[in-house]
């Protein structure tokens, strides 16, 4: 074979060398060469050329500083890495029987801080499992599990609606949709779930056990009735098992057990996992849950509430409530015996949701809202260009835009602007655009002919910088960029496969951040940089709940990333985080007792918020997660907070002592309209109704009026940073010390 083959092998490796000459010898071959960097591998080669008699030719990279930059990165973590065998051989503390031990003993070891994939999260629960797309054998049992369309037919009561595959329009089955009456029914004979929270916990593991089982079924529903992509099926079912086995380790921690009814009332985006993440949570804290889903993915849901009934929920204790939001959500968000409602949807929604309740319910009993945003990311000139390119692929149009987490506008810095344009345009010629049933599927249909119509409306008032290909039948929409100046030229979030661009100079980044904040919505935000002072001064000074540096920005890991924003964006506290199970548990009302605040104006008021203020810092907490990446779960004081009723001067000094610009104050119920960036009302007395229904007549942001005696947990606000700590060649964390 020397004829037509020369070989070279480039190896740092005395493992790799070794095998190299010992194949040599016995095949009696010596028309080859090794190959090392400069730099590197000189005294290991020095030895190798002197004794076996090889030649090694010795090479240097060449080129640009924007192709070097990473490769030279990930060359010098190859020499400083603790498991580097070009580390270990210098090191006088490594023994050589480690240095030269047998890589075949170590296959399936973990590095000693390294833990195996299902247990990243032990001992609080096991990691949900995954699947190996690259197995063709794996693939093929999916493939020929999802793309068996069947024809689905769920429910025994109430009105047949037909049910229709996004991707082709064709008839995939029928569920029943109740009216308000049949609506009110399951209500009255809605329980708590009275067992211990060890039960409970017990019970969720197994449904976890379930959902994973039950894979095949649950993405076939996923791909025919929401229009999902193999790859996000399997997030999808992962997200829900780690909800399931996340809130029942919670179960245990707080050993709550709230006795109430929650209504929780789902998106079709996410019809498995935010489904099941509600529903367990109220049900993790003892609580009866009506659990309404959105009207598109009613038979999903039919199949996750069975498979919690299989593992051991009561079915008194669950109840579906499928039907149209007109119709059955009043009747779910007014009914007396509701002690909580969780919502995930539009702010508009929300919004009437808020005043629903307000009018009809206790005025303690807690929304707990996630609502969306226009979210953004900046990338600026120093940044990786193909992995930033990457991410903002997958952060745009994954799902077919279709996540409330989703990039709507991309800032990039104009002295790479043309560069990264054309890397971006090129890759989205590249997307695959099709029936998501399709393996290699990219970018599946948006959810109905009402989406399409609107985001097709929004794209044709529009400039187009680019546009992919899309198939003309079924409710697709191709994956677009337009141009726009900034994020003030969005009046709401657009919810489909459109990324909207800006460029911004170097000079202006503190105004882009003041741009964004400015929208009022709080959700995701992503950043793409290799200066580390300037992460940190952006990560300091934008205000969302889920940050995220040199990586893409949607798929929140339960546990590591907990999801949720604030402002426009959602009322907190975060999904798969510490403090969202305690918002499902009863409460003990504030004591109605103490002297009344002194009455204010508006303009008084004012003042005495501005004099209120004081910077106050929280530790950072690391969160688990895989090698290479860091989790920080930070804390914030929630801003202006007014405290009213009985004892407010106290109540407002425990608010103060957090860091809050906390006021006590007597306000006319009618001035709580007024008062700008309101974020909290604490109250004990009893006008609470009619502070509660003035409070749900603001514009904005909603804001709540906490009456519980622990009020101190919902006046820090969440922020979730998740930082991709390879993203500049190599994880630096691993290098020696």
């Amino acid at each position: 074979m020397s004829s037509r083959i020369y070989p070279q092998f480039a190896t740092h490796n005395a493992h790799t060398i070794a095998a190299v000459l010992h194949i040599a010898a016995e095949q009696g071959a010596t028309d080859y060469e090794f190959q090392r960097l400069h730099g590197m591998g000189e005294a290991l080669y020095e030895q190798v050329v002197a004794t076996q008699g090889v030649t090694c030719r010795i090479y240097a990279p060449v080129g640009h500083h924007s192709d070097l930059l990473a490769y030279l990165v990930r060359r010098l973590l190859e020499n400083g890495a603790n498991s580097s065998f070009v580390n270990q051989i210098f090191d006088a503390d490594v023994s050589s029987t480690i240095v030269a031990a047998d890589p075949f003993d170590k296959v399936g070891e973990a590095g000693p801080n390294i833990s195996a994939p299902k247990d990243i999260f032990a001992p609080q629960r096991t990691n949900s499992i995954g699947f190996d797309l690259s197995d063709p054998l794996v693939l093929a049992r999916l493939q020929a599990v999802r793309r068996s369309a069947q024809d689905w037919d769920f429910g025994d009561l109430g009105q047949v609606q037909e049910v229709l595959s996004p991707a082709t329009g064709e008839r995939i089955g029928q569920v029943r949709f109740l009216t308000a009456t049949q609506a009110a029914s399951k209500i009255s004979t809605a329980r708590p779930w009275r067992e211990s929270p060890s039960v409970r916990a017990q019970v969720l593991r197994q449904a976890a056990d379930l959902y994973e089982a039950h894979a095949g079924e649950l993405f076939a529903l996923l791909t025919h009735e929401a229009g999902k992509t193999l790859l996000d099926c399997v997030g999808e079912l992962r997200e829900a098992a780690d909800f399931l086995r996340y809130y029942a380790a919670e179960a245990e921690i707080h050993k709550a057990s709230s006795k109430g009814i929650f209504t929780c009332i789902s998106p079709w985006n996410f019809p498995l996992a935010i489904f099941t993440g509600q529903i367990v949570a109220a049900l993790a804290a003892g609580n009866g849950v009506l659990a309404k889903p959105a009207e598109s993915t009613s038979i999903i849901a039919h199949v996750a509430v069975d498979l919690l009934h299989q593992a051991g929920v009561p079915v008194d204790c669950l109840q579906l409530v499928p039907g149209e939001g007109a119709v059955v959500g009043p009747v779910l968000c007014s009914a007396p015996s509701i002690s909580g409602v969780c919502f995930t949807g539009s702010t508009t929604t929300a919004q009437r949701i808020n005043r629903v309740m307000a009018d009809n319910l206790l005025p303690q009993v807690p929304l707990i809202a996630e609502t969306g945003g226009l979210n953004a990311m900046i990338v600026d000139s120093t940044s990786l260009l193909e992995q930033a390119v990457g991410d903002v692929l997958v952060s745009a149009f994954q799902s077919a835009g279709q996540r409330c987490s989703a990039l709507r506008v991309l800032y990039v810095q104009s002295d790479i602007a043309v560069e990264f344009n054309q890397m971006l345009f090129g890759a989205m010629q590249a997307l695959v655009v099709s029936d998501p049933v399709d393996v290699d599927c990219d970018v599946g249909p948006v959810i109905d002919v009402v989406a399409t119509s609107k985001i097709l409306q929004h794209i044709a008032k529009s400039e187009i910088l680019f546009q992919a290909g899309a198939p003309q039948t079924g409710t697709f929409v191709a994956p677009t960029v337009l141009a726009v100046q900034g994020i003030g030229d969005l009046s709401e979030e657009i919810f489909g496969p459109v990324l909207h661009l800006a460029t911004f100079a170097a000079e202006e980044l503190d105004q882009v951040i003041d741009d964004i904040n400015a929208s009022g919505y709080g959700l995701t935000f992503g950043f793409h940089s290799r200066i580390d002072d300037r992460v940190q001064r952006v990560v300091s000074r934008v205000d969302v709940g889920n940050l995220y540096i040199n990586r893409n920005q949607i798929g929140a890991v339960v546990g590591s990333q907990p999801f949720g924003g604030h402002g426009l964006s959602g009322t907190g506290p975060k999904a798969g985080g510490p403090r969202y199970l305690p918002r499902f548990a009863a409460q003990t009302l504030l004591s109605s007792e103490g002297d009344l605040p002194a009455k204010m104006s508006l303009a008084e008021l004012t003042t005495a918020f501005t004099v209120s203020l004081r910077a106050t810092f929280y530790e950072p907490e690391n969160l688990p997660g895989p090698t290479g990446e860091s989790n920080r779960y930070v804390l914030a004081p929630k801003g202006r907070v007014l405290v009213m009723g009985q004892g407010a001067e106290a109540h407002a000094a425990r608010a103060r002592a957090l860091g809050c610009a906390a006021v006590a104050a007597t306000v006319a119920p009618q001035d709580l309209i007024m008062i700008a960036d309101l974020e909290v009302v604490i109250y004990a007395g009893y006008d609470a109704q009619k502070l509660r229904r003035a409070l749900s007549q603001r514009a904005g942001p909603i804001v709540p009026l906490l009456m519980d005696e622990g009020f101190e947990m919902w006046l820090l606000r969440e922020q979730s940073i998740c930082i991709d700590t390879t993203a500049a060649g190599g994880n630096a964390a691993l290098l020696a010390s």
